[in-house]
């Protein structure tokens, strides 16, 4: 009968290694920046040692109700976090750039404030929330200023915004790290950069009365920003 018993031992053996192993599936709904620049690059270094563990990311703008929604968590910015949440750091402060293409700038004239955007061809990001315009904010010397711009493209994407200022077509309001390349090459040029002010970056978000798997776990240490 030994082997029996050391067959049944290594089978308890297995059964409790495979409920140790973090597994289930974990929803997060983020806008198309956080998803692309911080919820991919670091998931893909983490979900190769878990292959129990699925995830799916749903890239909307909207600021939706994540319980409602059934969401696991959800991806802001940490002063559009709801005070009844828990919020986890996961990047850096985040900072606007302001840009256009040379051959744009061969046509107009460089913006020193933020008034003088009215005389510019400004690309508009529509939100879904409320179906309107994307305000372009600014602070300096502690003044702050809500631009509502004109242009001739509006796109509900910062993707195509980004191709669309380096095609000319005007001055994109764009995260810095998501030009920071076009910058370094000269396919666009920064302007108002001492209007655009460092502010909170992304936050996963999630209820604090729900219980959440060891997978949920595994993903939001995985996300978690140290400094």
């Amino acid at each position: 009968m030994a082997p029996r018993f050391d067959e049944i031992e290594l089978e308890l053996a297995a059964v409790s290694e495979f409920r140790n192993t973090p597994a289930g599936n974990v929803r997060i709904q983020a806008s198309e920046h956080a998803a692309n620049n911080i919820l991919w690059p670091k998931l893909l270094k983490v979900l190769p040692d878990y292959p129990d563990i699925k995830v799916e990311i749903t890239v909307d703008y909207a600021l939706s109700d994540i319980v409602a929604q059934r969401y696991d968590a959800g991806v802001r910015l940490g002063d559009q976090v709801a005070k009844d949440m828990i919020a986890v750091p996961i990047g850096p402060s985040l900072r606007i750039a302001v840009v256009g293409s040379p051959e744009y700038f061969k046509q107009r004239q460089i913006p020193r404030e933020p008034r003088d955007l009215a005389a510019h061809n400004c690309i508009n990001l529509r939100l879904p929330t409320h179906g309107s315009l994307m305000q372009w904010d600014f602070e300096k010397d502690g003044h702050e200023l809500k631009a509502r711009v004109e242009g001739q493209w509006t796109f509900n994407s910062s993707v195509p915004i980004l191709r669309a200022a380096v095609a000319g077509c005007g001055l994109g309001f764009l995260p810095e790290d998501m030009v920071a390349k076009e910058l370094a090459d000269g396919s666009l040029l920064r302007v108002l950069e001492d209007w655009c002010q460092p502010f909170a970056g992304y936050h996963i978000y999630y209820p604090n009365r729900r219980e959440h798997s060891s997978a949920f776990g595994v993903v939001v240490d995985a996300l978690r920003y140290t400094r």
